[in-house]
């Protein structure tokens, strides 16, 4: 099967979608755009000032190659929020005009704070001079992905960490073992070689790590390399659960940790004491303590540190204890006597 070479943008949607009587509570963004920024950290300001504007939590990462970040609110602020980011001068011209953005929901904010950030990059790989607005691997379309992965002379690569791949890959895919996308060049060197490896496709949650990796694949002189367009996150969108070759569940970072092939939370939740994903099954075990530690990590965890997580969680269970009466004395006062 042959598979077009694309312009070296992937935006997925010129537009936002348009409001539904069906729309979530909450709408979830998770967008980014390689693009050449002059003076980056202008736009610092004027993004958190929108956000703010328009009551969006989550985290926005700007550098001198482009944005990138995942954002929530309600619908129509947040597709209002996206629409004007297409719209946005600097530098005289629109440099997110075409921002690639995968639309998810869920029915509370998955994020407490709005946040715009400083870096160096937008996805962090650590190797100086990888480009993907130079050079980049072969875009495949989520209905074209099925056909790819089952050619027997592809490698395929999930690109993401070991710790999101616990909870769901496609079939035949490679886990590199990675713990940060830092550790993913060493893994090629060690485990890969142009020739005997001539065609190798991977993927992500959302597209941006294998713009770098591909792209990097390329410099280490792989000729064929492909990538999935928009990642699992479009793939699960695009593609029904009865054809699909995806197994398990989609680790996001927020706080609904996964989605399930709906694109709704999953069953998961995140041990605060390891970061990896819990099933409700770990958490009936005796090492299981929310806030603490879970059974892959209990044995691990000193006094100390267990004296200090459950004083942090406790301060967290106050806190929203707060909130939540604090809500609920507003709302008894708006209702009608």
């Amino acid at each position: 099967m042959q598979f077009a070479v694309a312009a070296h943008t992937s935006n997925l949607q010129a537009t936002s979608p348009a409001i539904s009587a069906d729309d979530p509570l909450v709408l979830v963004a998770a967008l980014y755009r390689f693009t050449p920024l002059k003076d980056f950290e202008t736009l610092q300001s004027p993004l958190q000032e929108r956000m703010d504007a328009h009551e969006l939590r989550g985290s926005l990462l700007l550098a001198a190659e482009g944005i990138n970040g995942t954002i929530s609110g309600r619908p129509a602020q947040l597709r209002g929020f996206v629409d004007w980011l297409r719209q946005m001068e600097h530098d005289n011209h629109r440099p997110f005009e075409l921002t690639d953005v995968k639309w998810s929901g869920c029915d509370e904010l998955p994020f407490r704070r709005a946040r715009v950030r400083l870096k160096k990059e937008i996805v962090t790989m650590g190797v100086e001079g990888i480009d993907p607005l130079q050079s980049v691997g072969t875009y495949v379309e989520p209905q074209d992905w099925n056909a790819l992965i089952e050619d027997p002379d592809v490698v395929l690569i999930d690109t993401r960490n070991d710790y999101e791949i616990e909870i769901g890959t496609f079939e035949g895919a490679i886990n590199p073992n990675t713990h940060t996308f830092r550790e993913f060049p060493e893994y090629v060197q060690e485990n890969l070689d142009p020739k005997e490896h001539p065609k190798v496709a991977m993927f992500c949650t959302g597209g941006i790590r294998c713009e770098k990796s591909t792209a990097y694949l390329k410099e280490c002189g792989f000729s064929e390399v492909y990538h999935l367009r928009g990642g699992i996150l479009n793939y699960l969108e695009n593609v029904s659960p009865e054809e699909s070759r995806w197994r398990g569940e989609c680790f996001v970072f927020d706080s609904r940790v996964s989605v399930d092939h709906r694109l709704q939370a999953g069953q998961y939740s995140l041990c605060h004491g390891c970061g990896w994903p819990v099933t409700e099954e770990m958490k009936a075990d005796s090492k299981y303590e929310h806030g603490v530690a879970c059974p892959r990590c209990a044995d691990q965890v000193t006094d100390d540190q267990r004296r200090r997580r459950r004083e942090r969680q406790r301060q967290i269970d106050q806190r929203q204890l707060a909130s939540q009466e604090s809500s609920s004395q507003r709302d008894s006062q708006s209702l009608p006597a």
